[in-house]
């Protein structure tokens, strides 16, 4: 059993928890993730390690509320416990000989990215970072983000939070004034990864994502996280979650991803019953 120590609603759908796992804070590493259940009998979700302090002993999860074990999940409190909590898994982000970074996130996967970027921070690294949004209610980690940015740009669709526009518009702008980068690394929505990796492939910058496909047991025996990466099958569980974004099939991925949709939805909408009967 696992404590959950810290609990904070990052926007009105995405939680940061902080839980008490030593022996997975002593290992971890950026890009890493774990696999939770909340309860017996529930199901197996993978959740990328956002943060970890090894002093403490925690890690720190951040998730978004759209299924049913993340309903439950949120719903519970400080002090409570998560039943399985098994990690360190997958490869971490190689973050070593880099000099000059763009660290690029959308959405919830600004959670997968503020690691990234903090680490290459602390290595010395020059880092560039550029996060979307729809809009500034759904904005999260953006102190973060600026304190381990060198330089940081905000963009929104709406324009409410920052610059109005998408996030290959302020790379674009950066790549057309003449930076150059070892690395851009894009974490994010697939459709948005899928675009950033097709700019950068215009101007031969050397790109990696971080994907995060349906997964079960985080060992690669499911098989359920297979890619299709530089024409051959990939385990994102072991081979990955980090690959190099110019050989993904980003349409491959997308069509995979969207197969259990309507699962997922008779899912949530009886985990809502249930938490619903079980508040009353």
């Amino acid at each position: 059993m696992y404590q959950i120590i810290h609990k904070k609603a990052l926007n009105p759908t995405v939680v940061e928890m902080k839980v008490s796992a030593p022996l997975i804070a002593k290992r971890a590493e950026p890009g890493q993730f774990v696999i939770l259940r909340v309860d017996e009998g529930g199901e197996r979700i993978p959740l990328t390690i956002a943060d970890y302090d090894r002093d403490a002993g925690s890690v720190t999860i951040i998730f978004q509320t759209v299924g049913a074990t993340t309903m439950k999940l949120a719903a519970k409190a400080p002090g409570d416990f998560i039943v399985d909590f098994v990690g360190p898994l997958g490869r971490p982000t190689a973050t070593d000989g880099l000099s000059r970074v763009a660290v690029i996130g959308g959405g919830v996967g600004c959670a997968i990215a503020y690691p990234v970027a903090k680490k290459l921070h602390e290595l010395g690294a020059v880092v560039h970072s550029v996060v979307g949004f729809r809009n500034r209610e759904l904005v999260i980690l953006e102190d973060e983000f600026r304190r381990v940015s060198d330089e940081f740009y905000l963009m929104s669709d709406d324009g409410s939070a920052g610059e109005h526009g998408l996030v290959t518009d302020a790379l674009r702008r950066l790549l057309d004034a003449g930076e150059r980068y070892d690395e851009v690394i894009a974490i994010g929505p697939l459709p948005m990864m899928k675009f950033v990796c097709k700019l950068t492939k215009e101007y031969n910058v050397k790109t990696v994502v971080s994907m995060n496909p349906i997964m079960i047991d985080g060992t690669g025996m499911c098989g359920c996280c297979r890619l299709t990466v530089g024409g051959k099958m990939k385990f994102a569980c072991v081979d990955g979650p980090d690959f190099d974004g110019h050989e993904v099939d980003f349409d491959e991925a997308m069509s995979r991803g969207s197969m259990y949709r309507e699962f997922e939805a008779r899912a949530r909408e009886h985990a809502c019953n249930l938490l619903k009967t079980e508040a009353d």
